[in-house]
């Protein structure tokens, strides 16, 4: 697929506000009209007094009409400049939302290849650097450059020798423009990498901060931040350097129309080939190309820049989306999730290597297996956070590639060990499982997650703003918010990605209590690294390398699964060492469905 231009986007950014862009353009140009009467005005004044005219009033009111425009040019102008910022500032509005929008229709793979530091860049300092192409260079270059065009056209019909020796130092100056750009070919991009990297060095350095502290690399890591900052710096110091002479050429010569017209005048009136009066007319004009020129040029850097800046956030919005239809045309019957022939890459990497396994309505699920060896990508395929790249994964008999994204998510509830608070209040979090959920609804699912109590006891309640990444409160409070908000949701399928990883001692078994209950009656896929928690499951899937080893009931597999007999034994000897883990969640869970 041809890769769209950058003016292509600029032109499909604007259209999307294209009457305020057209607005904003015309009252642009009728503004740098208005500028430019004047001049014609003291080239006609200049020559009556050439001619001996006196006429005081006349004079007069050729002032007054001068002052008129210069009014109308500033009216003008500023009413373009509001016409081009508030389509703009819609437009970057929209732009953000597309790119949000975008990350959550995208696979999560295609998310993770960049951190949050770089979307945060992206999406916040990137789009900023797009309103000077919007509101700018969209109204003013437009006009700044239409309107010296214009009068050179003008200056060509009363005289086309003079009118072309404006030109002379506008080719100097391209020279130097070349010379510049030839600098400047890949500076730019140097330094958006270097900023990427700072950006990145940033958030770790101060998500990491409590384990630098903890173990006092606080001189190293800060060293390296140091480092990122005046590697950000110099770069924009080296491309200056490189460029500040071709640049300085460039916007010396650009606007100096004198240059060329003055000698190229004088010698014609000199010849007789040129009267005075209309030599002086045509200095004055060319002395009206300069200031929309040199507004104009002022541009150039941006304009520069302008397939950089546009390419990061295109780059976002032109990734392959998941592929899913919009409407459901095919209902699912049950809630049966079958897979066949799975294969899964991830950076040209082979992960999965043709999964089968078949997750029936209502049963319990486990997946067991060494660090790495492919659960979680399961899950998260299951959870259609991922597309396969060859197979298919099937829900209640359909594909689901064949059902709308929307309808496929809100039949699966997935708590992972890292589940992500919102800076926002816990009725608001919680809420999230379910929108338009009502207030006591949240409550309800809060009483049944267990943590009503806890939530209760904070500063403002369910009105507590939990901070970013729910900061504000413990690992295990988090985690059973999460719980709640996916009970609220009340999903036909849960997955839990080991639920109770980051739970201390003391709460996990209200935490699996809390699980037991949302599990009870929906079909469940669990991933555990604690193997009592999953020895009664339905079934267990044994994972290793990206293939399934073995699968079968906790019995079956100690009789048939070598890797999973020593995973056992490794886990009974470390449970004898720690007394305190008692509770199945699983068994939990199935008395409570039996209930």
């Amino acid at each position: 697929m041809k890769k769209r231009s950058t003016i292509s986007w600029v032109l499909e950014f604007a259209g999307r506000k294209k009457s305020f862009y057209l607005g904003s353009v015309l009252l642009a140009i009728l503004g740098v009209a208005a500028s430019f009467i004047p001049y014609l005005l003291i080239a006609d004044m200049v020559g009556k007094l050439l001619s001996g005219n006196r006429d005081f009033d006349y004079y007069l009111k050729e002032v007054i009409l001068m002052a008129v425009c210069w009014v109308v040019r500033v009216t003008l102008h500023s009413l373009s400049t509001t016409l081009s910022h508030v389509a703009t500032f819609n437009v970057l509005g929209g732009i953000r939302n597309q790119l949000c929008k975008k990350l959550s229709t995208i696979p999560l793979g295609s998310v993770l290849d960049d951190n949050s530091g770089t979307y945060k860049n992206i999406i916040v300092e990137r789009v900023d650097s797009m309103e000077t192409t919007l509101a700018h260079i969209v109204p003013e270059f437009t006009s700044n450059i239409l309107l010296p065009v214009v009068m050179f056209i003008y200056l060509l019909t009363i005289d086309w020798r003079v009118g072309l020796s404006n030109l002379i130092p506008a080719i100097i100056g391209l020279v130097f423009v070349a010379g510049m750009m030839a600098k400047s070919q890949g500076e730019f991009e140097v330094t958006v990498q270097k900023t990427k990297y700072l950006n990145d060095t940033a958030v770790e350095y101060i998500n990491g901060i409590e384990v630098i502290k903890a173990f006092g690399k606080t001189g190293s890591s800060y060293e390296k931040f140091v480092v990122a900052a005046r590697e950000g710096a110099n770069c924009f110091i080296n491309w200056m350097r490189k460029c500040i002479w071709w640049q300085a050429g460039s916007v010396s010569f650009m606007p100096a129309t004198f240059l060329g017209v003055l000698p190229v005048g004088l010698l014609l009136v000199k010849k007789g080939s040129l009267s005075p009066e209309n030599f002086i007319t045509c200095v004055i004009l060319s002395a009206g190309l300069i200031t929309p020129l040199v507004v104009a040029f002022s541009y150039m850097d941006d304009i520069m820049k302008m397939k950089t800046i546009f390419g990061e956030v295109t780059e976002i919005i032109e990734r392959k989306d998941m592929e899913r239809p919009v409407s459901l045309t095919k209902k699912p019957n049950g809630s049966d999730i079958v897979l066949k022939d799975v294969k899964f890459s991830y950076k040209d990497k082979e992960i999965l290597h043709g999964i089968d396994m078949e997750i029936k309505q209502g049963e319990v699920n486990a997946f067991v297996g060494p660090s790495g060896s492919g659960k979680s990508t399961i899950a998260r395929l299951i959870d259609s956070l991922w597309d396969v790249d060859s197979g298919s994964i099937t829900y209640g008999g359909v594909d689901i590639k064949d059902l709308p994204l929307d309808y496929y998510t809100s039949q699966i509830a997935y708590v992972a060990q890292e589940n992500y608070l919102f800076d926002m209040t816990v009725m608001e979090n919680i809420r999230l499982g379910r929108a338009g959920a009502t207030d006591e609804e949240v409550i309800n699912a809060a009483k049944a997650s267990g943590c009503h109590d806890f939530i209760l006891g904070l500063e403002d309640g369910y009105n507590t703003v939990v901070g970013g990444a729910g900061g504000h409160l413990s690992g295990g409070e988090r985690q059973r918010i999460c719980i709640a908000r996916a009970m609220l949701k009340n999903a036909p399928v849960v997955v839990l990605d080991e639920a109770t990883a980051y739970t201390d001692p003391e709460n996990e078994a209200l935490v699996q209590s809390s699980v037991a209950k949302l599990v009870q009656g929906k079909t469940l896929i669990v991933i555990a690294h604690r193997l009592s928690t999953i020895q009664d499951a339905d079934k267990i899937f044994v994972i290793k390398d990206g293939n399934v080893e073995a699968s079968g009931n906790h019995t079956e597999l100690l009789s048939n699964c070598i890797l999973y007999r020593k995973m056992w034994e490794a886990h009974t000897m470390a449970k004898d060492d720690d007394s305190s883990e008692t509770v199945s969640m699983m068994g939990v869970g199935k008395e409570a469905a039996n209930a």
